[in-house]
């Protein structure tokens, strides 16, 4: 039986520790935090705050595997009444004609090798562009979307508009992960928190943690991708009849979300949790990043200061996933094997799948890799073969 050690206890280790067990290996699960979660934690207390603007998507690997085991957690799905939209200097019930006209182009199949703006523009006149650019920031956390891949960003709006098939963990992400890490010390893994690691443990080994870390532990500066930076602003207000369910400005890619309108869970009768967004260039762009997000609150949610009765900012530098510029996509990302029986896995390394889909593919290859590291050449991959994989 292999001895498998998990490094980091985020959504992508427990899936990885999980999936070793059932290859039949012996796991222990180590985790720096006196938690479990990483990212996909949340916020203790009447404010049930998820780290960041987190969803599932029906239909994706990761929705069938959750299905698959009996871990899928009871979700929402978003009310589509009472969303807004900023575009031209004011807030609007319903996308304008432009951007619905654009829309229908993210079915097509889209061009990894040209950038998203150009690929609209040339299609659709620059106007519908900067909307879809508009529209797409906030789906893919990034400060300009517009200069990524085509088929990477009209791959985000495709999941959520052809059709929705969003939906939002009732009670929060702390939800999944609580089910996740029931079920991994059931079948057996041994988790152990608060353990700090400063050396790469004895192979066969998964690093599940962020990919500094990982390059920190390996030494190995060519772990790098390419990701996004948000300024994330959480807040608790008062009810007040009249605020609207969403804010989406199509103008600067901002999104303000109310997660209690659609679940009552996360915060007290009297109050509405309000989670928002905006991607940003650099940190440098943190506190300007949090002006606009104030000022869209004041737009759609007048006199919000005086009902604060709880308030969080955040910076996430390169926690929302990978970003592929044109010319590239999930392949040129770290790979997963990086011999003598290390592994990585998580949603800035080399497996396709949307946004957490990630995290999930990635864990279940590294996982089995190092499950299978002692009865195989060392130079064996464990990337997911490019022909039993759809490449998103």
């Amino acid at each position: 039986m292999a001895q498998v050690t998990v490094v980091g206890a985020g959504l992508a280790g427990l899936v990885a520790a999980i999936t070793a067990v059932q290859e039949g290996a012996s796991v222990r699960l180590l985790e720096a935090h006196s938690e479990l979660g990483g990212r996909a934690r949340s916020a203790d207390g009447p404010f049930v705050a998820n780290f960041g603007p987190h969803a599932l998507y029906k239909g994706l690997s990761n929705w069938r595997w959750l299905e698959k085991h009996d871990l899928l957690p009871p979700t929402v799905t978003p009310p589509s009444l009472g969303v807004r939209y900023r575009h031209a200097g004011r807030l609007r019930k319903t996308l304008p004609p432009r951007l619905l006209r654009a829309l229908p182009l993210m079915l097509r199949p889209a061009p990894a090798e040209q950038d998203f703006h150009s690929w609209v523009a040339s299609r659709k006149g620059t106007a519908s562009a900067e909307l879809a650019c508009g529209l797409a920031g906030a789906l893919s956390f990034h400060h300009d979307p517009g200069s990524l891949s085509a088929a990477f960003v009209a791959e985000r709006l495709r999941w959520v508009y052809a059709p929705p098939s969003i939906r939002h963990v009732k009670g929060g992400w702390g939800e999944l992960i609580g089910r996740l890490g029931e079920h991994a010390e059931q079948i057996g893994v041994s988790i152990q928190t608060g353990v700090r690691v400063t050396e790469t443990p004895e192979p066969p080994v998964v690093l599940a943690t962020e990919l500094h870390e990982a390059r920190r532990l390996l030494g190995d500066e060519t772990l790098r991708a390419e990701g996004a930076t948000c300024a994330l602003l959480d807040l608790a207000l008062e009810h007040r009849r009249g605020d609207p369910i969403a804010i989406l400005d199509l103008e600067q890619g901002a999104l303000i979300e109310s997660f209690s309108s659609r679940d009552g869970t996360v915060a007290p009768e009297d109050c509405q949790l309000i989670q928002a967004q905006i991607g940003i260039k650099d940190t440098d762009g943190a506190e300007e990043g949090i002006a606009r997000l104030e000022l869209l609150m004041g737009e759609g949610f007048p006199g919000w200061r005086e009902r604060v009765r709880w308030r969080r900012r955040q910076i996430s530098l390169d926690r929302t996933g990978a970003v592929d510029p044109p010319g590239r996509s999930w392949r040129d990302r770290p790979a997963l094997d990086r011999g003598n029986g290390i592994f990585l896995a998580g949603d800035m390394v080399r497996a396709p799948g949307f946004l957490s889909e990630v995290s999930f593919t990635s864990a279940q290859h590294a996982a089995r890799g190092a499950a299978a590291w002692d009865s195989r050449p060392s130079e064996q991959a464990a990337d997911p073969p490019a022909s039993k994989v759809r490449e998103r």
